[in-house]
């Protein structure tokens, strides 16, 4: 009740306040007080003092009233109430949110307004005169202040908040805090005063009421994630400071309990079992155990580790980092035979430390492993075989054995072979029971120093399990090579030498190779001792020799050459020997001993071509075959003359046949002459031996030859009396026809008389004068028939046709 009152009173005083005149009075002041200065219309201006002043109104937001409401009255001194004055406002919402009566200076509010949208409003009023508009007194500003209430209730900036707290967290451990904002005045009274409280969430959470904070309210035991994990929780905040009447918010924050690690593995079973075969690898996997962690994420991980059993060595355990599951393997080879079962004990922890160290941190368990027999392939006694043999042994000798055997029960007997694919040579040959290696062939260390053989192991009744081991066969060398001079010596001695001068060192070679190292020893060979007063050897006693003069002075004309035996030992047991062939040549030679000149044979082995010399008839060489293949290249440009230069030729007649002709009036076109008188032809009617006869000539078709004889028939018929000269002409073309018939290599153009006529199955005929009519007369010949010979025709037949229209009519 209290309350209430103390209300009803601030309200009735603030409104009290809100309907109050600010007035000064002022009258004297302005009627003494004169301006010096004069409006644009003559009339002084006086100044006179502002005669009311106010500073501020008051108005209660949300006023929900259907009349205007009243704010406030202004009044100037200048009033008279003689309606002379009139009341202008200007400012921020004038005219429409706020308006004055401008004959009494009441000022009242159009609307209502909301504190948190606008707080304050700036206006200006002034009193001017009403019938000139002239300012009675300066502009002056105020301020109307809204008054806050309790309109608006708490708002969280979010409706869902998420937080996490670790899982047996103690009690009072925060876990997040969550702030409403009210827009309400927090400076005037209590509407934003704001009072945190949970209305959902209990027992396990609390809030702060001043702050919001959110605390867990219960103990470790009590929040345990494997229990339950998540939790929703509401806050309210109500303003008022929480009083009754006051308004409020609320929000859900979904709490979540983080995992710890308050949970050790634990084996689902306390006993395994496993089998695999005897022939599994080592580290396949032979099985996987798993254990059950009720933690999550890194608090889940597990480690696996064997900790007893008689297996121990022999397989191993690892931990699946994705499933968390225990991996055995085989650490060691498997035997059946040794070994049907193995016993292990192992254990499962995890890698981080438990939350509570009083907790058993390990579980553990028992793996029985069971071996399976399997039919397995001969084992070999060793991995691999090394054996040695002396070179020329005869064959048949024995190098060594292998032995292997079958490591199942039944012990299956072994047959043994060689894979030839690793003696191709077949060398090598092997006992197939025992084991035993022998030899086929004699061994040369020279061509092969080491032998690398298989040996292959295949059980009696089952040839499918087979094994192989790898022998090596080392060849020991044996004293079976004579040396030999490293190279071919062939040097040279000055005819001024002097006596005691070294004129080569020779070393040599051996293809054995003794433990101790070569060692080589030189003499002169007997044959060699007629030069002995000329030359003589030194053994260096380090597997080399000198070769020294033994008088001044050689004549290369007397002999030019010495040949010089060297017999080579080696110091190995059997001794090996042979002989060497050291040429010496006799040379001309300056003070210093330098070769000046020698016989030929000396100078190429000795001195050789110089480079300047062999690049000099190289450049040569090239250059004569420039020239040939410049040459050639010129001759194929050179064009060929042709066979029938001059004009004159009479076998051109023979292909110009591309006109019709004029008759025997026509003495231009062939000169008749000729075959009048044959022996001026005879050279051209002999056969051209400068051109190959084509084979279409060889044996030219029986009709062909026909027509050529019936052609030289005709030019002979057709020639009006026989007189001296015509018969002349008949025997002469009569003779050509016939050496044409018979000669098949004769060329075309022997053929002089082949083209007088078109052929007997021609529609024209002959074009000749010797075969037409007899008449002279053109005017007796009938032309008309040309007209039926088509259109190639029609201009002869105009020509000759046309006449002879003219002659009838």
């Amino acid at each position: 009740m209290r309350t209430y009152l103390a209300l009803l009173l601030w309200a009735a005083a603030a409104l009290g306040v809100d309907a109050m005149v600010f007035f000064r009075g002022s009258r004297g002041v302005a009627g003494k007080e004169t301006d010096r200065h004069k409006s644009k219309h003559g009339v002084p201006l006086r100044r006179a003092k502002r005669g009311w002043m106010w500073n501020q109104f008051f108005l209660q937001e949300e006023y929900m009233g259907s009349d205007n409401l009243y704010i406030g009255k202004l009044h100037s001194d200048m009033d008279k109430e003689d309606e002379t004055v009139r009341y202008v406002l200007n400012g921020e919402g004038a005219g429409t949110i706020f308006i004055i009566n401008e004959n009494t200076g009441d000022l009242h509010v159009t609307r209502s307004l909301d504190r948190e949208s606008k707080a304050s409003y700036m206006l200006k009023a002034q009193a001017v005169n009403r019938k000139t508009g002239y300012p009675l007194e300066p502009e002056t500003e105020f301020i109307v202040k809204v008054h806050d209430i309790n309109d608006n209730e708490p708002k969280f900036p979010k409706e869902v908040y998420t937080a996490t707290v670790p899982e047996r967290s103690n009690a009072g451990t925060s876990v997040t805090q969550v702030i409403a904002e009210d827009a309400d005045d927090s400076m005037f009274g209590m509407a934003a005063r704001l009072v945190y409280s949970i209305s959902q969430g209990h027992p396990y959470f609390s809030v702060e009421p001043a702050t919001g904070i959110i605390r867990t309210a219960l103990g470790p035991s009590d929040m345990d994630r494997e229990q339950r994990e998540h939790y929703q929780v509401v806050i309210e905040a109500k303003d008022m400071g929480g009083s009754r009447g006051g308004l409020t918010g609320s929000t859900i924050v979904n709490i979540t309990l983080t995992d710890v690690n308050d949970n050790p593995p634990r084996f689902r079973t306390s006993d395994y079992t496993f089998s695999t075969p005897e022939t599994t690898e080592i580290g396949s996997p032979i099985g996987r155990v798993k254990a059950f962690d009720q933690d999550i994420g890194v608090n889940a991980e597990m480690d696996f580790s064997i900790i007893g059993g008689d297996g121990q060595d022999v397989f191993d355990i690892t931990t699946d980092r994705i499933t968390q599951e225990g991996v055995i393997s085989v650490k060691k080879p498997l035997d059946y035979e040794r070994k049907k079962s193995y016993e292990l004990k192992i254990q499962v922890q995890n890698p981080r430390p438990l939350v509570d160290l009083q907790m058993q941190a390990v579980s553990k368990a028992t793996v029985r492993i069971s071996v399976e027999d399997v039919d397995e392939p001969p084992v070999f006694e060793r991995f691999t075989y090394i054996m040695e043999m002396k070179e020329n042994t005869a064959a048949g000798s024995t190098v060594g054995s292998v032995s292997a055997m079958d490591p199942d029960i039944r012990h299956d007997p072994v047959r043994y072979s060689i894979d030839r694919h690793t003696d191709p040579d077949r060398i090598f040959n092997v006992h197939g029971g025992n084991g035993s290696i022998y030899l086929l062939k004699p061994l040369d260390r020279e061509t092969a120093a080491w032998h690398n053989i298989s040996v292959v192991a295949t059980e009696f009744n089952n040839r499918e399990q087979k094994s192989s081991v790898p022998v090596f066969v080392r060849v020991l060398d044996v004293n079976d090579n004579a040396p030999t001079l490293a190279a071919f010596y062939e040097t040279f001695v000055c005819e001024n030498a002097k006596s005691g001068q070294k004129i080569q060192t020779i070393t040599a070679v051996d293809e054995d190779d003794p433990a101790g190292g070569h060692r080589f020893f030189f003499k002169l060979a007997p044959e060699s001792l007629e030069f002995r007063p000329n030359f003589t050897l030194k053994d260096n006693q380090d597997s080399t020799a000198s070769i020294f003069t033994r008088r001044t002075g050689y004549r290369r004309l007397q002999q030019s050459v010495f040949h010089l035996a060297v017999i080579i030992s080696d110091g190995d047991y059997p001794m090996q020997s042979s002989t060497g062939t050291l040429t010496v040549r006799v040379c001309t030679c300056d003070r210093d001993g330098n070769m000046e000149m020698c016989n030929a044979e000396a100078r190429s082995g000795v001195a050789g071509l110089s480079t300047g010399a062999l690049v000099a008839i190289l450049l040569c060489v090239i250059i004569l075959l420039l020239i040939v293949v410049l040459f050639a290249a010129l001759k194929r440009q050179k064009k060929k003359e042709p066979l029938i230069i001059s004009k004159e030729d009479v076998r051109d007649n023979v292909v110009s046949y591309n006109d019709e002709g004029g008759g025997e009036e026509d003495t231009q076109a062939f000169d008749i002459g000729a075959l009048r008188h044959p022996e001026a032809v005879e050279e051209a009617a002999k056969q051209r031996r400068d051109i190959m006869p084509s084979e279409a000539l060889f044996a030219p078709p029986p009709l062909l030859r026909r027509s050529v004889a019936s052609a030289a028939a005709g030019v002979g018929v057709g020639a009006a009396p026989h007189t001296r000269d015509n018969a002349d002409v008949r025997d002469f073309i009569n003779q050509r026809v016939l050496e044409n018939d018979l000669n098949p290599t004769a060329p075309p153009y022997d053929s002089l008389a082949t083209y007088a006529y078109e052929g007997s199955g021609s529609v024209a005929e002959s074009l000749s004068s010797l075969g037409s009519a007899s008449s002279d007369d053109p005017a007796e010949q009938d032309y008309n028939y040309l007209s039926e010979w088509g259109p190639r025709f029609r201009k002869l037949a105009d020509m000759y046709g046309g006449e002879d229209s003219d002659r009838d009519s």
